[in-house]
């Protein structure tokens, strides 16, 4: 799908809920890497501080996230997720000396969750990700997520 294929209708609206999944430049498995997953768990979680995406459940894949989160006032979503993919790669590139090419693809994939849909089913879906990659055979074993319900 194509960045403007992405874009179109996208609507920001605080205090709707919205699953969210950035991608690696080329699916590069760049969070393989403890250091450089936890920059981006970082950067998350800074964002959920300044009250602009409040995180209920997440997961670092490692070459993609997926956010389950309420979208603060503070900025729209395209904002939001402008700024945690700007300080990531800034973060990250900034560690690595010989770094040439972009850390995200362009764009995100998001949807916006209806009020009636049950939250707590797709946290964990989301969050079971390593389990059904094969990355680990229990969930406890995977650094790289936290949900509000599990």
């Amino acid at each position: 799908m194509s960045y403007n294929q992405l874009r179109a209708g996208r609507y920001s609206e605080p205090g709707r809920d919205y699953f969210i999944t950035v991608v690696t430049h080329e699916r590069i498995p760049v969070f393989n890497d403890l250091n450089r997953a936890r920059t981006v768990i970082q950067q998350l979680r800074r964002l959920d501080e300044d009250d602009q995406l409040l995180s209920q459940a997440w997961v670092v894949m490692p070459d993609h996230m997926h956010i389950l989160a309420t979208l603060g006032a503070v900025c729209t979503l395209s904002e939001c997720i402008k700024q945690l993919k700007g300080r990531t790669a800034r973060v990250i590139n900034a560690h690595q000396i010989r770094r040439r090419q972009p850390l995200w693809q362009p764009g995100f994939y998001d949807r916006a969750l209806r009020s009636e849909e049950d939250r707590p089913p797709i946290a964990r879906y989301l969050v079971a990700n390593p389990l059904r990659a094969g990355l680990v055979n229990r969930l406890a074993d995977y650094p790289h997520w936290d949900s509000i319900w599990l």
